[in-house]
């Protein structure tokens, strides 16, 4: 097996200019079940998928909440996640408990992206293999930001991370012009569909995807299976419904296509030389 010689530690520096175990963290970040986010004017939404090692087994929480106004979801390493999870919260109480107010989003980001950043100039540290989705509501408004292993953060409408994240990706591009003026339900909705088309065939249940809201006059936290559940059956109602509808469509179209065919047969027979109708 090939050993590349500059991914030994991570502070080591390839002639490209690259870290690669800094890489191997933001690929481990990759390789974990998708998460999404995106926001409004008054509300964000977080969504995960929850998958299982084994069918024995129970699947690992990826939403967490750090305080009543800030909750966050999680890619890849779920060890790395509880414990920045842990250290979110520890802030946030420490900030309440010194100015008694809630500790500003963006402040905290960017706290936690400089914890991120040390593990990458320390040779005794590794990097966190794990990206965080953080949902806030502050004086500002609502926030939502992705934090990257390197330590680099980014305040997004919408976002993905996590494998198969592309078709989330490319759905919240084309909606998300519509985000800033959605109602909270509409967020919701948008949020099961993205999640949706991260599955790529696999039937959508609120067993295997977690919900959370945060908003205006609404602490952060996560929706009950039940109301996921009948969310996802409102979809499926609304697609059975579409589907008949299309279908007198269909059947019109299939009484056209035999009259103009009567009406060629009558025509060939009166005009020997005519070619028939190509169809």
């Amino acid at each position: 097996m090939f050993r590349n010689q500059y991914d030994t530690d991570v502070t080591t520096w390839s002639p490209a200019g690259r870290l690669f175990q800094v890489e191997y963290a933001m690929e481990a970040m990759k390789q974990g079940s998708a998460a999404i986010g995106l926001r409004s004017k008054t509300h964000v939404v977080l969504g995960c998928v929850n998958k299982a090692n084994s069918e024995l087994s129970s699947h690992q929480k990826k939403i967490f909440k750090v305080d009543d106004h800030i909750g966050l979801a999680i890619a890849g390493l779920t060890a790395d996640g509880r414990v920045l999870s842990r250290y979110m919260r520890n802030e946030c109480i420490n900030y309440n408990f010194t100015y008694e107010s809630p500790l500003p989003v963006g402040r905290l980001v960017v706290q936690l992206a400089d914890k991120a950043q040390v593990c990458t100039q320390r040779s005794w540290k590794r990097p966190y293999g794990v990206g965080l989705l953080v949902a806030g509501l502050d004086e500002s408004g609502a926030h939502l930001y992705y934090n990257c292993p390197s330590g680099n953060y980014f305040e997004y409408q919408a976002f993905a991370i996590g494998s198969r994240s592309q078709a989330a990706k490319t759905y919240l591009e084309r909606r998300f012009e519509n985000f800033t003026d959605s109602s909270r339900d509409d967020l919701v909705k948008d949020a099961i569909t993205a999640i949706r088309e991260t599955l790529q065939g696999e039937t959508l249940k609120s067993s295997i995807c977690t919900i959370a809201v945060v908003g205006v006059g609404e602490p952060f936290h996560i929706l009950d299976q039940g109301t996921v559940q009948q969310i996802i059956d409102t979809f499926e109602i609304a697609a059975e419904q579409e589907g008949p509808a299309a279908e007198p469509d269909a059947a019109t179209g299939r009484d056209t296509a035999a009259e103009q065919g009567t009406a060629a047969d009558q025509g060939g027979s009166t005009d020997e030389g005519v070619a028939p109708m190509d169809i």
